[in-house]
């Protein structure tokens, strides 16, 4: 079957200046000419002006597509295997724009008015979300749509912390500690209590200033928290170390704290990946978690298991982790592993 070049255009939506171009051009020549001089297109002509527009859309210049398909470099079947990726792609990100356009039907239908800034506000804090979090976690998060009840939460938390930072107390203070457990308790309800998410929202924050400033979080104010948490934590040590042991800790266990979110997020990643304790992956984060708990425990087998007395007996040391039963077994049967 041969088309002519008003056919082709009709079939495909270009224009027959387009194709008069490509032709022009020598990446597209038709292969037979009828009696009158028309151009006439066969299948393999058609073929590859798919390839052509394919490459196209992947972002290729036509300088540029002409030599890569003479050379074969992108089979055909890859380049659709791509144009199937970028479909994919495009309809989860109209997914997602459907639920927003639903959200706000929803709210003006109750007859909420939101104006102009608050509408650009949530636009920016959604497309920011969509940065650090893929479409199947934005589901499991439920800080992405907090409700008003949760929202007032965070308000009402980050400034009781800013008043006791502007009173001048410290992170010891009994006050800034209770403050900083309820701030844990918070976080761990909007990630689902999910060390994935936690993780990455803690990137999230760390990068958007205009996140930061949106919420009032300053990097002071988390720092502030974070010590008051170290705190409470450090203090409930003490009774099961001595002297030495207590003074080695409480300098030693906020230097690396910032490394625990990403790897705790990874221990867990691999957990609900299946891979075994005595596996290469299991094995290699054994490692990273054995030498951050040194980093504060220091080397002596009998601190290390004072240490752990402490983690089974105080409850409170749990309350600011995200740690399951199940990672720290997973944990521990990996390092036992590395021994055999």
């Amino acid at each position: 079957m041969l088309l002519k070049i008003g056919e082709l255009a009709k079939r495909t939506g270009l224009t027959v200046r387009t194709l008069h171009h490509y032709d022009d051009i020598e990446l597209l020549t038709p292969s037979a000419r009828s009696d009158a001089g028309y151009r006439l297109y066969n299948a393999a002509d058609i073929a590859r002006l798919h390839q052509i527009l394919a490459l196209r859309q992947c972002g290729l210049a036509l300088a540029d597509i002409g030599a890569t398909i003479t050379r074969q470099e992108i089979p055909l079947a890859a380049i659709v295997s791509r144009q199937i990726a970028m479909l994919n792609q495009q309809i989860a990100e109209a997914d997602i724009l459907r639920e927003r356009l639903l959200r706000l039907q929803g709210q003006l239908a109750s007859g909420q008015d939101p104006d102009l800034a608050d509408w650009l506000t949530t636009l920016e804090h959604m497309t920011m979300f969509d940065k650090y979090f893929t479409p199947e976690e934005l589901h499991e998060l439920p800080l992405y749509q907090p409700t008003p009840a949760v929202t007032h939460d965070w308000q009402t938390l980050v400034a009781a912390v800013r008043a006791r930072i502007d009173a001048g107390a410290t992170p010891e203070d009994p006050e800034a500690q209770a403050l900083a457990r309820q701030w844990m308790q918070l976080l761990k309800r909007d990630t689902a209590n999910n060390p994935v998410l936690f993780a990455k929202l803690n990137t999230m924050h760390e990068q958007e200033p205009a996140l930061q400033a949106a919420t009032g979080i300053t990097p002071a104010l988390m720092r502030f928290v974070i010590a008051a948490a170290q705190a409470t934590r450090t203090a409930l040590y003490r009774p099961y170390l001595d002297d030495a042991e207590f003074a080695f800790l409480r300098a030693n266990i906020n230097k690396r704290a910032s490394e625990w979110p990403p790897l705790i997020a990874r221990v867990r990643q691999a957990l609900d990946a299946g891979h075994a304790p005595d596996s290469p992956e299991a094995q290699a984060l054994a490692r990273a978690w054995f030498d951050l708990f040194r980093s504060y425990a220091g080397d002596n087998p009998a601190t290390h298991l004072r240490i752990r007395k402490a983690m089974a007996e105080q409850p409170g040391l749990t309350d600011y982790s995200v740690v399951s039963p199940a990672m720290l077994d997973y944990v521990r049967t990996a390092m036992q592993s590395l021994k055999t």
